[in-house]
């Protein structure tokens, strides 16, 4: 048995088919100035040639994976069209005579440095990105041929790594699932996985020198443990988890129009779906989802070279208002900046980017782009039951900045003679320590809250989770973590507000009954998490949930939060 981390839920048996790492000899042998004009051909012939495999990759990403997925392809795509970039990998040719693999191969090693430092998980995760790009470009210049990822047979693929495009390119009719010695939850890779449904473990460190190619493997995406050539007794008990898994599954899809509310009927929260783009709007309704969470904008932002214009804004608004009509829908505005850049905008470098100019800082000091979203979302408004909600906000005068900013840009509409809900209502994500121990004053100046919890806790407990010496200190269940989302929640409650969580702790089933118990009002999370947490809602007592609740806010150690938890939800689902 080999741990990892469970990138991606389910249970599979099967072959393995090893991926050999493919050879790549980068020459680092100088040339001539004479050999300069022929380097830089050989590049701009392999650039183009990538363009032209990223792009029938991207086009069948989006028709399998959808338009979220296969903007990946489109910023791999920025990449090769990136003048800096190219420039520079075209002036180490020229100024240090170096063939145009050699070239490419440093160039790209210097981002892929830069982005593993960086603070923000999903940042140093995209240093995989730039490494596929590179390796793409490197093998069109030596002449490589592409991986062929198409299968016989069913099999487990079992790699050292998997790049996004390797993902995008499986048949998932023959990949039954996939177990990497790289990667996090959080990697393009792991995420494309969910959205196929494939069973996947991470991080497994050295699992592809165990595996040969044959080899049966028990891949256990739950919970992130991979047997090779498991025995008799192993491989029979695994068959029957995999079968209460998909009856497991049978069983949650059955939930889909039914409420989230207690088995007492006491209590009944709303359970909505986080999303990126409009295409999303299919799964988070197929998940029986009540609404939308968390819209983030910033994919709207990326992949282009200049601001979307209001018109683009309401059109892809509009777009999920009117298909998710009359559920309500939250739209954050753009949460960028820091070391989330867009290369259109000068912004400026920061040592400590993840405490920066990033959000709602940024939008206040850019008050135009602010009033440019506010008035496409306004506009939208009138299609169905949309909702404001500001990102990043740390004390009172950012609210009133940017509702000063809103109500600008409603005078403006009615001027103008354009409908709009004047009711809609505005909120602030609580994801800063500061906001959510004045809760009190800042639900008078809101219509709701919504926790932040990736943030809120990375900055409560001073914890990067992914810097490896500290992440088991990144603990959702700390006793200073559930103060504070209590405290969140009472405040609200007092001032005749509503508070929601959208981080990662909505849909994190630990938590569940804790956030029921302490009257959190709305669920925000990925679509295909909602079922799960409605399960465990609808079989809950809501006196169940408050026992459990207050349990866990007197006691002093999140491992044994956990363990209590755990003993209370085993005696009530099987």
């Amino acid at each position: 048995m080999i741990n990892g981390i469970a990138a991606s839920p389910g249970i599979e048996i099967g072959k393995a088919h090893v991926l050999k790492i493919q050879e790549i000899n980068i020459s680092t042998e100088n040339i001539s100035k004479d050999d300069i004009d022929g380097e830089i051909k050989k590049l701009d012939v392999a650039v183009a040639a990538s363009k032209e495999q990223l792009e029938q990759i991207k086009a069948k990403a989006e028709k399998e994976l959808g338009a979220d997925k296969a903007a990946i392809f489109g910023a791999h795509l920025m990449v090769l069209e990136d003048p800096v970039f190219l420039d520079e990998v075209k002036t180490k040719i020229t100024e240090e005579l170096i063939t145009a693999d050699n070239a490419v191969s440093q160039v790209v090693n210097n981002y892929i440095e830069i982005f593993s430092n960086m603070e923000d998980e999903y940042m140093k995760e995209r240093a995989a990105d730039i490494k596929d790009v590179g390796e793409r470009i490197v093998k069109n210049i030596l002449g490589i041929a592409a991986d062929s990822l198409t299968f016989s047979e069913e099999v487990i693929i079992i790699a050292k790594d998997l790049t996004p495009s390797d993902t995008a390119q499986m048949d998932k009719d023959k990949v039954l699932a996939f177990a990497t010695d790289m990667g996090g939850r959080t990697s393009h890779t792991a995420i494309m996985a969910r959205s196929l449904e494939i069973p996947a473990v991470v991080g497994l460190v050295d699992i592809s020198d165990k595996v040969k190619d044959g080899d049966t493997v028990i891949v256990d995406g739950n919970k992130g443990i991979v047997y090779i050539n498991p025995d008799e007794s192993t491989l029979k008990e695994y068959e029957g988890l995999k079968r209460e898994y998909i009856e497991y599954r049978k069983k949650l899809k059955e939930l889909k129009d039914l409420p989230a509310e207690t088995s007492d009927k006491l209590r009944r929260v709303e359970l909505a779906a986080n999303i990126g783009t409009p295409r999303d709007v299919k799964g988070a309704l197929e998940n029986g989802a009540e609404g939308v969470g968390l819209y983030r904008t910033e994919f709207l932002y990326m992949d282009r070279d200049a601001l979307p214009s209001e018109e683009e804004q309401f059109e892809a608004y509009k777009e999920v208002i009117e298909k998710m009509a009359p559920r309500p829908i939250i739209i954050r505005t753009l949460d960028i900046g820091g070391d989330k850049k867009l290369n259109y905008l000068d912004m400026p470098e920061e040592l400590n980017p993840f405490l920066g100019w990033r959000a709602i800082r940024m939008c206040l000091d850019r008050p135009h782009i602010l009033k440019t979203q506010l008035r496409a979302i306004l506009r939208a408004s009138a299609y169905g039951n949309a909702k404001i909600m500001y990102p990043m906000v740390s004390g009172l005068d950012e609210i009133r900045r940017a509702n000063a900013i809103l109500n600008e840009a409603k005078e403006e509409l009615k001027a103008e003679g354009i409908p709009f809900d004047e009711d809609l209502e505005v909120g602030i994500m609580v994801e800063i320590p500061s906001a959510a121990v004045i809760a009190d004053i800042l639900a008078k100046e809101v219509d709701f809250f919504s926790i932040g919890t990736n943030d809120l806790i990375q900055y409560t407990l001073a914890v990067d989770r992914m810097n490896e010496h500290i992440s088991h200190l990144y603990e959702p269940l700390h006793p200073a973590v559930l103060r504070l989302i209590k405290n969140v929640i009472d405040a609200s409650h007092k001032a005749g507000k509503w508070t929601g969580m959208c981080g990662e702790m909505a849909g994190d089933t630990w938590a569940t009954a804790i956030l029921l118990g302490m009257g959190l009002d709305e669920f925000s999370m990925s679509a295909g998490s909602i079922p799960q947490v409605k399960n465990i809602i609808r079989s809950l007592s809501f006196e169940k949930a408050k026992q459990i609740a207050e349990k866990a806010l007197s006691m002093d150690d999140p491992e044994d939060i956990r363990n209590m938890v755990k003993e209370e939800m085993d005696k009530i689902i099987n």
